[in-house]
């Protein structure tokens, strides 16, 4: 049982200050736990009291706030209502910054909340007159950058469907994307910059619109400067003349679950399934982690560094609901001298800081240490999600970047477009934990057997309704596939896909991807604990474990990425043994421990045991257009130290 102690603890002022201490009071509750506990028991309640606390309008009322509450696929929320997505983001106005986007290249440009408003109007307005309606798809293949927010806006003001991927995907990954859920409109860029280079993207762009017959309309944004836009396309018209000038903004009331974005699962062992996210359920949900666990306000200036191919980026706008000034990067986050993210954050005055369990320890390994190069005094917050962060990895933050910080490690998915535990700013955070499970959300982890348990590793999952399910999955008229992906291990439970452990003190502990589990000799071991023990080692810049057949039984595979110009020796591969082994158990020690000079990851930074397991065994991957680095594939295949 875990007993990760208190690493930090938030002032009396600051947690009687935050908006999550006056909704638990407001509600007559004098405790978290307390306030949980009544947020899954009585979640009409709850969810209505939230969308009143947030500051949600609906267009139209529902007679119910849950029918069907017995059951997580079938329930019923908010049915009848009707509101706006976009309505909510866009109800600020003034000549306050909304955006601001810091480029890669040093360029900086900005959005007041009125200049935001009106240019979502002209671009909505272009749309209508395109004959675009309610379920429409619209595509952005797009950098991180206003436009990606403007077309987003704009498309789901109308009702229409959003979905977006970054410009670094290729052709085939993004037409298996795409191509499923054919769009009726393109976004796409010119341009990107990326490590110091200009990557000219128009010829992929062609490609994609040649593959893809639904498209009526391509608009082109002149990202980079210096490349001229290639309009030779069909129906390709430039950003800046696809737009009604003086056009009124003008939002399209839609039902609780009207779609609202199509996301994608990562597709690295097949094409990605298209997962359809309701209008209602992701505001209510998101709105209710930025403004109660994360504690964002008008006050605030928000950041999390992201492409639109992640959903973080759809996490990160929903903060234009609360008031506060969104920062935007597009680029490679250690370009130049590695300190890029930290001059933004000085600069622009960041209080709220996200970003992945995989960049901070890449800081620790850089040995870059903001607190002493950047005056960081606005930052409140900061926020890792992506893979679980390292206890070591919380040493670092409170060392090197400040010591009166909340650090949230946040945990959910693409899946929710949001979180099942998360940050909290009344409670303390204890060291390798997530500070407890999200309001509304009746997280459990659970035994083989379906049993919950505390102090014990199991599956992740939900065992009530709550609104940020997927409205389903797109062409899955009979949501068999949809079922499969969720409610197979448990019938009628949400299972997420984690292994994962409940703390006593209402914590969680994320040992990583149940699918990934390791299984020597039937003992259930999750990767994120054999990662946390080699990567303490000076001499392991990261690792990836798989569970290889072998004999009737599995045995554990370890390969690591050994920092610049050294090489595996006996003796190294004996001090990780030995550490797995004295840190973890006896069962976590690799049978091989081997070297390779790259681990393959998506696009978000996920690192993907299951392709690299399916290589080993001489399977087939797919879809390696998921990949941020397909070809590191390759040097874990055919190994001779794995045929003994």
């Amino acid at each position: 049982m875990s007993s990760n102690p208190i690493i930090w603890q938030p002032s009396q002022e600051r947690a009687e200050s935050s908006a999550m201490f006056r909704f638990m009071r407001q509600q007559g509750h004098e405790s978290y736990r307390a306030l949980h506990q009544w947020s899954i028991k009585k979640p009409a309640e709850f969810w209505l009291a939230c969308r009143d606390f947030c500051e949600i309008r609906f267009d139209k009322e529902a007679p119910e706030v849950l029918l069907r509450p017995d059951n997580i696929m079938d329930a019923g929320w908010f049915e009848g209502a009707e509101l706006n997505f976009a309505a909510h983001l866009l109800r600020h106005q003034g000549s306050e910054a909304a955006i601001v986007f810091c480029g890669e290249d040093g360029t900086r440009r900005e959005l007041s909340r009125d200049e935001l408003r009106s240019a979502v109007a002209s671009l909505a307005a272009a749309l209508r007159a395109d004959g675009l309606t309610a379920g429409d798809r619209v595509a952005g293949y797009l950098p991180n950058c206003p436009e990606a927010v403007i077309a987003m806006l704009a498309t789901t003001s109308i009702g229409a469907i959003w979905s977006s991927c970054s410009p670094d995907f290729g052709v085939n990954g993004v037409v298996d994307r795409f191509g499923q859920i054919e769009p009726k409109v393109l976004f796409a860029p010119n341009g990107y910059h990326y490590n110091g280079k200009v990557c000219d993207s128009r010829e992929t762009a062609n490609q994609i619109i040649a593959a893809m017959p639904s498209l009526r309309r391509a608009v082109l944004v002149p990202f980079v400067a210096e490349l001229e836009i290639d309009l030779s396309a069909h129906n390709a018209v430039p950003w800046d003349e696809f737009r009604v000038a003086d056009a009124a903004l003008e939002f399209t009331p839609v039902g609780f679950t009207h779609p609202l974005y199509i996301m994608y699962s990562s597709g690295t062992t097949g094409v990605p399934k298209c997962i359809v996210h309701g209008h209602g359920g992701t505001l209510l949900q998101q709105s209710k982690e930025h403004v109660l666990h994360t504690d964002v306000s008008p006050a605030d200036t928000l950041f999390y560094f992201t492409t639109c191919g992640w959903m973080m980026w759809n996490w990160l706008v929903c903060g234009l609901g609360t008031g506060a000034r969104l920062i935007l990067f597009d680029g490679a986050p250690f370009s130049g001298d590695g300190r890029i993210l930290w001059q933004i954050a000085e600069h622009e005055r960041i209080t709220i800081f996200g970003t992945s369990a995989k960049y901070i320890s890449a800081l620790q390994n850089f040995e870059i240490r903001p607190r002493d190069e950047f005056s960081l005094q606005a930052l409140k917050t900061v926020l890792s999600t992506g893979s679980p962060l390292a206890p070591e990895s919380f040493d670092y933050v409170y060392d090197a970047i400040g010591d009166d910080l909340q650090l949230a490690s946040i945990s959910g998915g693409t899946d929710i477009l949001s979180c099942f535990a998360l940050g909290n700013p009344v409670l303390p955070v204890r060291r390798g934990e997530l500070q407890c499970q999200g309001l509304g959300m009746a997280t459990e982890v659970f035994s083989d057997a379906g049993e919950a348990v505390v102090g014990e590793h199991g599956e992740l999952v939900c065992t009530r309704p709550f609104p940020s399910t997927p409205v389903g999955f797109w062409n899955d008229a009979d949501g068999s596939h949809y079922k499969s992906a969720y409610f197979e291990r448990f019938e009628g439970i949400w299972a997420q896909g984690d292994f994962a452990e409940m703390t006593a003190n209402g914590g969680l502990l994320i040992h990583g991807r149940s699918d990934a589990v390791l299984n020597p000799g039937g003992v259930r071991i999750g990767t994120a604990e054999i990662y946390r023990q080699v990567e303490k080692l000076d001499e392991v810049e990261e690792s990836i474990a798989i569970g290889q057949d072998w004999q009737d039984d599995v045995r554990v595979v370890l390969f690591v990425v050994l920092k610049s110009g050294m090489q595996l020796n006996e003796y190294l591969v004996e001090r990780i043994r030995s550490t797995i082994r004295e840190n973890a158990t006896p069962r976590h020690m690799p049978a091989k421990v081997l070297q390779v000079t790259d681990i393959p990851r998506t696009k978000s930074g996920k690192i993907v045991e299951l392709a690299v397991r399916s290589v080993v065994h001489g399977d087939a991957v797919t879809n390696t257009e998921a990949l941020a680095n397909p070809e590191a594939l390759e040097l874990f295949r055919d190994r001779p130290e794995l045929k003994s």
